[in-house]
């Protein structure tokens, strides 16, 4: 071939490229890599996730100013879901921690936390390892220990999923995630929640004893580790599995010597009685169980159906994530589907606990990123956002039908993978 007919041959391949799509991100792709086709998805993430976090911050400013956030008019702490944890680190500090799960004492000491009555309960459920946390945080005053530690647990949360994501606009993208907003309003600890799922998630094949210690530091929330061990257990993770099982353990015989054996005891003499009361007579209202159990009761079926859905589904889900993690299927597909599988397995799960389903989205996302998104994707994930956004307008299981909707896009993607050659059973 002469030198003429090469510069023809390379000016009609050049024009060739100019006309589509395809060719322009191929000439692209000459000079750099993949993720100049990544760019555009990438920005849009940015800025949806921005102007949601800004529409939330401006909603939680005007709020504060009218009273209704953080502060009354007449300059109080309100009470909320924070209060529970405050009282009881007082007590801890006290030398009272067991009275922590006596209803009557615990509410005196909430009302002592804000300085004024208020109608309603927050109740204090968790284990006794997590007065560890609640006893540092009732060191200052209310009011500033719920807003460092929203402010702290925010930063772990963003930190968490944006490193899944793995841009920039990872971060964003946790800050602008509907369910964020109604665990500031709630003053909640799913912040903490969404970041160790994903921390044990995200760390699992590369740092598999750090993952282990994110997965037993969870156990201050145990309803959320269910479908774990069934995981670790299916894909041999013995290691992240022991770390998991040892730093529970840990904190639990530390919990004994700090607090005493009373405390432990009260726990497991209050335990079943908030089970009955929320569980069994709706003390906290069904519609706000965001469950397949809270769905039944909800609508008028009974304690009985109601367990045999949501344990049937459990199992259902159990199954289906050992054939998943015993598959070959790419990592960032099984670590979506548990951790959205982690959310369903619980009958205890209000719209705040979702805040951990942005970590199932950011694995979604990551894949997405790398391989194009569907058809089914961006509208599957804007209802799914939504929904959760709807929550105080429609006086149903919206949460769940968000998570439902986020494992069948992963699914979805799950069963494309089949098409190729590397999805098969491991051996």
């Amino acid at each position: 071939m002469s030198a003429q007919d090469f510069r023809h041959c390379e000016r009609s391949e050049a024009i060739q490229y100019a006309d589509t799509d395809a060719g322009l991100l191929r000439r692209f792709a000459s000079r750099n890599d993949d993720d100049v086709s990544k760019l555009p998805a990438a920005r849009l993430l940015a800025l949806i996730g921005l102007t949601l976090a800004l529409a939330y911050l401006i909603f939680l400013a005007g709020a504060y100013l009218n009273g209704d956030f953080l502060i009354d008019a007449q300059g109080r702490p309100i009470a909320n879901d924070f209060v529970s944890v405050f009282a009881a680190g007082r007590l801890a500090l006290e030398n009272d921690p067991a009275a922590a799960y006596d209803w009557t004492v615990h509410k005196a000491a909430e009302v002592r936390a804000v300085g004024h009555d208020f109608a309603n309960y927050y109740g204090w459920h968790y284990p006794p390892t997590f007065l560890f946390v609640a006893a540092a945080l009732a060191l200052p005053p209310c009011l500033a220990a719920s807003a460092a530690w929203l402010l702290l647990t925010l930063a772990a949360y963003a930190a968490i999923v944006g490193r899944i994501v793995g841009t920039r606009a990872g971060g964003w993208f946790a800050l602008g995630f509907p369910a964020a907003f109604w665990n500031v309003t709630a003053g909640q600890n799913s912040f903490l929640t969404a970041a160790l799922i994903g921390g044990t998630l995200a760390l699992l094949e590369r740092h598999p004893t750090l993952a282990g210690v994110c997965l037993g530091l969870l156990s201050y929330k145990p309803q959320f580790g269910l479908l774990f061990p069934v995981v670790l257990i299916a894909d041999r993770r013995w290691r992240t599995l022991a770390v998991a099982a040892a730093v529970a353990i840990a904190l639990a015989a530390l919990s004994l010597m700090a607090f005493g054996s009373a405390n432990w005891q009260a726990f497991m003499q209050w335990l079943p009685v908030t089970g009955r009361v929320v569980l069994g007579e709706g003390g906290a209202d069904f519609s706000r169980l965001q469950s397949l159990f809270g769905l039944v009761r909800a609508h008028g079926g009974s304690e009985t159906l109601a367990w045999t859905v949501q344990g049937t589904a459990t199992v259902a889900l159990a199954v289906f994530l050992i054939w998943l993690w015993r598959s070959r299927a790419p990592f960032d597909l099984k670590a979506a589907a548990l951790a959205a599988g982690a959310l369903l397995a619980t009958p205890y799960l209000y719209i705040y606990d979702l805040a951990a389903l942005s970590v199932a989205v950011a694995f979604l996302l990551r894949y997405a990123l790398q391989r194009g998104f569907t058809t089914a994707d961006i509208p599957g994930l804007v209802c799914a956002g939504a929904l959760i956004l709807s929550y105080p307008f429609l006086t149903t299981q919206v949460g769940l039908a968000a998570t439902l909707i986020v494992l069948a896009l992963v699914l979805q993607r799950v069963l494309s993978e089949r098409t190729y050659p590397s999805f098969r059973i491991a051996a």
